[in-house]
């Protein structure tokens, strides 16, 4: 049963008179106390806030002088005491409360100022067990959640970046607060709280490897508001959780305008598939149209790689995203700068790659500083009306899978690295997805169709585009090799890429029919490479 409200109605301003600062992060606190105390305002600390406010010259009294009672346990005990809660929870037009804090000396609190420990940061740290728990804050929620539960009489301020608007508030309304701002101030903070808590409760499930817990929680922090969202009519925000791994999230935008909701999406999508290519091996680029790849090539160099992936579909590439795997140099940059391109992202660029893209203002060029680990696990949410669909992240990597020659014939060892490449690119390809493959770059994409059949024969289609366009006699996947994210379930997407000219074929294998795809592979002299593996992709 719900517990019955009195129905004392919040008064409309409320005069701050007294201010408990109790703060992690210190940045821009002294000024801000500065003012609380040329308002008039009573400054109260604990620990390390109260010794840098009283460092800086300003009045301030220690909650111990509150609470009676020192702080004990490292700091674990200090405003974990109904003075401090009595003074932050009570209802102030309320008899009996107002009764209850006359009693037993309880002097209200009508600002409380507070961060938390950094847990999030501690955690990404890689820090052992003990120090993350140790990171975790309960009197800094407690306090929070206390204030912003009663925000009728208590303002609630939890991020340094509201230090001024609350300033310029208590001089507008010449020392107090409107219910309207404290109301804003307490929905801030119980998301605070609510994000802080969804990282505490995703890091023990992490580390007791809990796939699936009874409760799930995700946090992030607004870094934008976005003009919109996929479409003008949809309101739309990015938000990050913290998560260090190399992509658009931590990435340095080096110029450009603002990227859009749609921007953000396709170059997530480019960047972690040219995270599949080691750098170490060669130069790869990936050019992403609507989160799909509509052209991947591996080269000597960045400026080759792009050559090749762009002549795979010149026309989708207009206006697309263009994602590399090494620091982008100015030979590269040359090019890509040639056609409309949205984005550009990289590990890194050089000075003169950035001079070159800079030349076009609203071209963006973000730095990563990294790429994206392929083989790391993770999580990924998709939401559903009523709920979310959460599952790991797909880290099967070719390289690490057991591939199995099903065909009379075996593929050469040129038709093997083509096959892999291929297949690499197919599970960043929604799904029905197929690859055309030669010499380490795409010759054809078909994504996203409701038939397999019909990703062949687009993929076919968009290849003999191609060619027509660069005057070829024929297109390239005459003597190329196809991948197919999943298993073929009749012989008949299988000949429409022999009718293409593939000489190859790799799939995971799996279906019913599989004997009569082997067959029909046979019979047309193809060979054909289970990985036993697929890469489904909505």
């Amino acid at each position: 049963m719900a517990v019955a409200a009195k129905n004392i109605p919040a008064p409309d301003l409320v005069p701050v008179r007294r201010a408990l600062l109790s703060v992690f992060d210190k940045t821009g606190l002294i000024d801000f106390a500065k003012g609380l105390a040329a308002a008039g305002v009573e400054l109260v600390s604990t620990g390390g806030t109260a010794k840098a406010i009283a460092e800086a010259g300003l009045p301030v009294r220690d909650v111990a002088e509150l609470t009676d009672f020192p702080e004990i346990m490292d700091g674990r005990v200090k405003t974990l005491h109904p003075s401090v809660h009595g003074a932050l929870l009570g209802v102030r037009d309320d008899p009996e409360h107002a009764a209850a804090m006359r009693k037993h000396r309880i002097e209200p609190i009508d600002l409380l100022v507070s961060n938390l420990y950094p847990f999030e940061e501690v955690r990404r740290s890689g820090a052992d067990y003990a120090a993350i728990v140790e990171n975790i804050d309960i009197g800094g929620p407690a306090m929070i959640r206390a204030s912003a539960k009663n925000h009728a009489y208590v303002a609630i301020v939890t991020d340094p970046s509201d230090y001024a608007s609350v300033l310029n508030a208590l001089e507008m309304n010449i020392g107090s607060l409107s219910l309207d701002f404290r109301k804003k101030l307490a929905a801030k903070a119980f998301a605070r709280t609510a994000s802080y808590d969804a990282a505490i409760s995703g890091w023990f499930a992490e580390a007791l490897e809990i796939e699936h817990p009874t409760w799930r929680a995700f946090g992030g922090r607004l870094t934008e508001v976005m003009r919109y969202g996929e479409n003008p009519h949809q309101s739309a925000g990015f938000y990050v959780n913290g998560d260090k791994r190399p992509g658009v999230a931590t990435a340095r935008q080096l110029q450009g305008k603002q990227l859009s909701y749609n921007n953000i999406n396709d170059t997530d999508a480019a960047f972690e598939l040219a995270g599949e290519f080691d750098p170490a091996r060669s130069a790869a680029v990936a050019i992403i149209k609507h989160a799909n790849p509509c052209g991947v090539a591996e080269g000597t160099s960045l400026k080759a790689a792009y050559a090749k992936a762009l002549a795979c579909d010149p026309v989708s590439a207009f206006g697309g995203i263009v994602a590399v795997n090494r620091t982008l140099d100015a030979d590269a940059a040359e090019d890509i700068v040639k056609t409309f391109t949205e984005v550009i992202i990289a590990p890194d660029a050089t000075d003169e790659a950035a001079a070159i893209v800079a030349a076009k203002k609203n071209l963006r060029l973000l730095v990563t500083g990294g790429l994206p680990d392929p083989r790391s696990p993770g999580t990924t949410v998709k939401s559903v009306a009523g709920g979310l669909l959460v599952q790991g992240r797909d880290n099967a990597v070719v390289d690490d899978l057991d591939l199995k020659v099903v065909t009379k014939r075996a593929p050469t060892p040129q038709e093997m690295a083509d096959l892999k490449f291929a297949f690499r690119v197919a599970k960043h390809v929604k799904s029905n997805a197929i690859v055309y493959a030669k010499d380490g770059a795409t010759v054809g994409i078909g994504a996203g169709q409701m038939s397999r059949v019909d990703s062949s024969r687009i993929a076919a289609r968009k290849a003999l585009d191609a060619a027509e366009a660069a005057g070829m006699a024929q297109p390239l996947t005459k003597g190329s090799v196809v991948a197919s994210d999943a298993f073929f379930p009749f012989a008949d997407g299988l000949l429409a890429a022999v009718a293409a000219g593939a000489t190859a074929v790799i799939q995971p294998g799996g279906s019913m029919n599989d004997k009569d795809v082997i067959a029909a592979a046979d019979e047309h002299g193809i060979a054909m490479v289970f990985t036993g593996v697929r890469h489904f992709r909505h």
